[in-house]
């Protein structure tokens, strides 16, 4: 994890199943004794796709996402600040050690000394600073969009259902793998677009209880 960002935010993943039931019929007067025939129908399919690594796009993705990642990080920036100037010192420490250790002879062992033992007391102080901020930061992060995403699960389910697709296939990295499909079926853009006309930046978020 580079100290510069402490974490990507992490992605929507929705897939959607929604199939019509099988519908089976009778004869209206079967023969005594005879097996009675049915027809199953088979169900009608729409497959679409959608990236959901673009829900968090700068440019192209979810208002609220974007909005709400910007806020944290600026929320954050204080300790992003110090971990790089912790690493900085720890950075000069070092060179510092690494330059007496290569001279011709030591002038001072116990101050050498010293400075070792102060810089690995500063690499732990770092490494819980770290791992404290990480922690804290992604905790925020799930505090702050759960709302979010728990609104993207109700609109992609309506959105799918108001254009009759049966099941929506996830084309990030982390959905499932989808060797060849075409434009036509990739419906990301077009639920963007309406999500972020009905929830744009500004919308209130009540953090759920």
């Amino acid at each position: 994890m580079k100290i510069d960002r402490f974490v990507a935010a992490t992605l929507f993943i929705a897939a959607l199943a929604i199939s019509p039931s099988f519908a089976q019929t009778r004869p209206a007067n079967p023969a005594a004794g005879a097996a009675t025939p049915t027809s199953t129908a088979v169900p009608e399919s729409k497959v679409a796709l959608i990236n959901t690594e673009l829900f968090g796009d700068d440019k192209q993705g979810i208002l609220r996402i974007v909005s709400a990642q910007k806020r944290i990080d600026g929320e954050f920036q204080p300790r992003r600040v110090e971990l790089q100037q912790l690493q900085q010192k720890m950075s000069q420490l070092n060179d510092d050690i690494t330059k007496q250790q290569a001279a011709a002879s030591i002038v001072d062992p116990k101050a050498l000394q010293a400075k070792i033992e102060q810089l690995e007391q500063l690499k732990r102080e770092g490494q819980r600073k770290q791992e404290d901020a990480q922690a804290a930061y992604n905790k925020r992060m799930q505090e702050v969009l759960a709302p979010i995403y728990d609104d993207l699960g109700k609109a992609l389910d309506a959105f799918a259902k108001a254009r009759g697709i049966t099941l929506m296939l996830d084309t990030s990295k982390i959905g499932p793998a989808i060797l060849s499909a075409s434009d036509a079926i990739d419906v990301t853009r077009a639920f963007i677009a309406e999500f972020n006309s009905k929830f744009p930046a500004t919308a209130s978020v009540t953090p759920p209880q």
